[in-house]
Order: C-alpha cells, then sequence, then structure tokens
C-alpha cells in the first residue's frame, strides 16, 4: 500500500566530512544519492520530496527548498511544514541513510502512536533523521530554529516522542566520511 503522507528527503547538509556534497554522489546504479533514495521512497509514498538550500540534483523531482539561512535539519523540518502547509504529518530520511529499507519505515508508520515524533533508534542511538514529525512539532521545531539552537535531540527531548528500537546497526549506516561511501558501494556492489 503507498503510504499518503509526504515523504521529505533532507539533503541540504554541508557535506563538510565527505569532503564534496554527498547527495551528489552516485550511488546504486543511480547518477546521486538523492536519486536512490527519491526512487526508493517513490515504492512506499504517494509524495516525495527533496529538501536542500539549492536544486543541484538533475533529475526531476519535486523540491523543498529551505526558508532560512542555517543549514541544520531544524531548518529543513520547519522548511517541510511551511512549504507542506496541508499535511498533518510527514516521513523524513536523511539522504546519507540509504540502507533504511521499506520495513524500517513500515515499522515506523505503524508505530504511530499519535505523538509528536515516531524516531528510529539503534543500539542507543537516536536516528532523528529517520522517522515520522507531526505538524504539531512545528511550533517548537520553530521556537527552537528561532533560537539558534539546531540540535534534533534538543526538539526531541521537547516534544512527545515515540522511540521504535531497531537492531540492525548496518542498516542506520550513515555517509559522512569517504571510507564509509566506499564501504557501502562495496556492500551494494557498485
Amino acid at each position: 500500500m503507498i503510504e499518503t503522507i509526504p515523504a521529505v528527503i533532507f539533503a541540504g547538509g554541508k557535506s563538510s566530512r565527505m569532503g564534496k556534497d554527498k547527495a551528489t554522489l552516485p550511488f546504486g546504479g543511480y547518477d546521486t544519492l538523492a536519486q536512490y533514495q527519491y526512487e526508493k521512497l517513490k515504492k512506499i509514498f504517494s509524495d516525495v520530496y527533496i529538501g536542500s538550500k539549492t536544486e543541484k540534483f538533475g533529475f526531476d523531482a519535486p523540491l523543498i527548498l529551505d526558508r532560512y539561512e542555517a543549514s541544520s535539519p531544524m531548518a529543513g523540518l520547519v522548511s517541510a511544514f511551511e512549504t507542506l502547509e496541508r499535511a498533518d504529518a510527514i516521513f523524513v530520511l536523511s539522504v546519507d541513510a540509504p540502507f533504511v529499507d521499506e520495513n524500517i519505515i513500515t515499522a515506523l508508520l505503524d508505530a504511530d502512536e499519535r505523538a509528536d515524533a515516531v524516531i528510529a533508534r539503534c543500539c542507543e542511538r537516536v536516528q532523528p533523521l529517520c522517522g515520522l514529525y507531526r505538524r504539531s512539532a512545528l511550533p517548537p521545531a520553530k521556537k527552537t530554529l528561532e533560537a539558534d539552537k539546531h540540535k534534533m535531540g534538543i526538539l526531541l527531548e521537547e516534544l512527545d516522542t515515540h522511540y521504535v528500537d531497531f537492531e540492525e546497526r548496518e542498516t542506520f549506516l550513515n555517509l559522512n566520511h569517504p571510507e564509509e561511501y566506499e564501504a557501502a558501494l562495496r556492500a551494494i556492489g557498485s
């Protein structure tokens, strides 16, 4: 079944640890990691967007341009809700988490307990960019952003947050460094 809530791929980061924009690196037979994530999520959600500072992707996908100068997930979350004015909830996924699969996403969506946020947690590590956020998270997120606080953990502590625990550490591998990207390419046989 195709989910009707929108999904937003967060791809607006600086990629400073990678040394180049990781969202635009080739991955999994696609020209970019962003396109790989987009095509994966299109099989699950009817509406998939890419959140970014600029259009830099080279394929046809709806964009949500950050409305704030800060390069942070908090700015991306607020921009997503402000752009998708009719969305009661959005699913977010970081562009650099290519191994999060449909089983993880379905478990998060099925665990929806009307909390402000339903977030993945693996091996005691919270994954704030893998989960569902309700519109009720917008006012505290905006207040946090206006206070120039950008860590998602600060917001999650303030929200009514439900965590879903997973054991598959490799599923939540983030491609932050060149060696992690190279290892991920080997893992998928690219």
